[in-house]
């Protein structure tokens, strides 16, 4: 590995492990803990849900996220430790004000991206790059009864740097599967960044400890060299004793299981099925424009995408397990196939 390679990897996790303990605070009350304790989320996409000859575009995907209890402010609440609040001071321009509830989320992930033909070792002009991106995520959540804003900035590196080749070589050797053979051919090194903000509505069912039904709407967007957008879309569950959160959906940054809470987690089993969709006009995304300052292999991106997703969530104790499929359109010209893939998470509160 280059040494501009292990010195962003290396930069990348130290923040990771720094601001993990963010979320665990030993100053925080008790009391603070036990109504709305704090929450770590494991999840994993993978396009091997999605069938036969699904083994690219958005390929692979795993992210690690910490959600904190709910907080006072951002910068001096006992339940965020000195490196938190520190860094938060500097981040003020990013906080939601005069909400009646809010926290804050730190989350550590990886995305891989791939054309359709790995048996390949040119580079394949027609197809998507090889692209992957390391990214840290901070993010903040206001809520006001069914209202949420969040906001969220992301920054990291695309390219050789970010470890695609030997994250995908490592999984398709486990899994017994041939290597993809033109990484070679991937994005350049790049620092990236997205600035995210999203609002969303929730309209409950009366019924918070039986059967039920909600719906939470989304609208928002996002700025930055990693991915320029405005979204929208909506998602509608229905099952036994419906979580008071914002949705089931953790394909979008902003749709895992991080809101501010306004009653803990019921004891015994609760369990919905979900249906959610995105619909996103596109400015920018790197992985299929190529590298902003340099030249680099790109395809000719459609300006709308959207996204169609349909899960199960099951929750007992302290544990959540979501599964979901998603189907999205094609993203750029002469695509061959509409991408479907999955996603599994695995949720815990501390």
């Amino acid at each position: 590995m280059k040494r501009e390679a292990r010195l962003s990897l290396a930069l990348l996790l130290a923040s990771g492990l720094q601001a993990a303990p963010a979320m665990a605070a030993e100053q925080c009350p008790d009391s603070a803990r036990s109504a709305h304790p704090p929450t770590v989320n494991l999840r994993v996409d993978n396009d091997i849900f999605g069938g036969a000859h699904q083994d690219q575009g958005y390929t692979n995907g795993a992210m690690f996220t910490l959600v904190s209890p709910n907080l006072q402010d951002y910068t001096e609440d006992p339940c965020l430790p000195r490196l938190a609040r520190w860094m938060n001071r500097h981040l003020q321009p990013l906080h939601p004000q005069e909400f009646k509830q809010q926290n804050m989320i730190f989350n550590f992930g990886q995305a891989l991206y791939t054309p359709t033909d790995g048996s390949r070792s040119d580079l394949i002009g027609d197809d998507r790059p090889y692209a992957a991106a390391l990214l840290v995520n901070f993010g903040y959540n206001a809520r006001s009864d069914d209202h949420l804003h969040t906001t969220q900035l992301a920054l990291g590196m695309i390219g050789p740097a970010a470890q695609g080749k030997q994250v995908q070589d490592a999984v398709h050797r486990m899994l017994g599967d041939e290597k993809f053979l033109g990484w070679h051919n991937q994005l350049h090194n790049e620092p990236v960044f997205k600035l995210l903000h999203e609002r969303m509505q929730r309209w409950p069912s009366t019924n918070a400890q039986g059967w039920g039904w909600d719906a939470v709407g989304h609208w928002g967007g996002a700025v930055g060299n990693l991915a320029t957008y405005a979204n929208a879309g909506g998602e509608v569950r229905f099952g036994w004793k419906l979580p008071d959160d914002f949705g089931s959906s953790p394909t979008r940054p902003a749709g895992e299981n991080t809101a501010p809470t306004r009653r803990g987690r019921d004891d015994g089993w609760a369990w919905h099925v979900f249906a959610a969709s995105d619909a996103r006009w596109v400015v920018r995304d790197i992985t299929l424009d190529g590298n902003t300052f340099r030249s680099s292999h790109r395809v000719d991106k459609r300006p709308f995408v959207g996204d169609i997703g349909y899960g199960v969530a099951v929750m007992h104790g302290r544990w959540k397990f979501a599964l979901a499929r998603y189907h999205r359109t094609r993203e750029f010209e002469g695509q061959q196939q509409t991408p479907v893939f999955g996603s599994f998470t695995v949720s815990r509160t501390l």
